[in-house]
């Protein structure tokens, strides 16, 4: 297996570092990561986690911008100032900065959750609710009707 599936509640230990799922550390070690690049997300409480080709995949995305228009500035300023590394230790535990804690209200436990070519860490909480959320308008897109609607 090559991407990273499913999700996990790991517990942050007395120095700060959680485990990331042994699946994950498969997919990872598969990949050649030693070095994770975790990024904001822009509109969650949560992290985009992956290796350089992460970080790549978003360059691309900046490149095709003009770069004297403010949306490159912005995009740059967005993938490289809100991003931060994250070391592997020998025991695939990662620790857990200020940085990361902050923006996602994380204390005490890590949800993981596959996102295919890479993964998400969120506060567990929060991430019950933005699932609940995302099946419910997944719902009615299927049923083809808007939230609150009952389908016909």
């Amino acid at each position: 297996m090559d991407r990273f599936l499913s999700n996990a509640v790991n517990r942050i230990d007395a120095k700060g570092r959680v485990s990331v799922p042994a699946h994950f550390r498969t997919v990872l070690q598969k990949r050649g990561y030693s070095e994770l690049y975790a990024l904001r997300c822009l509109d969650q409480a949560a992290m985009d986690v992956g290796g350089l080709d992460l970080l790549d995949r978003y360059e691309q995305r900046i490149a095709q911008e003009d770069p004297f228009l403010q949306t490159a500035d912005d995009m740059s300023f967005f993938y490289h100032g809100d991003g931060t590394f994250l070391k592997l230790d020998q025991d695939g535990r990662v620790t857990l900065t200020d940085f990361i804690r902050e923006h996602t209200g994380i204390t005490t436990e890590v949800a993981f959750v596959g996102r295919g070519s890479f993964f998400q860490i969120w506060e567990p909480a929060r991430l019950a609710a933005y699932g609940a959320a995302a099946r419910a308008r997944l719902l009615h897109l299927r049923q083809g009707t808007k939230p609150g609607e009952r389908p016909e």
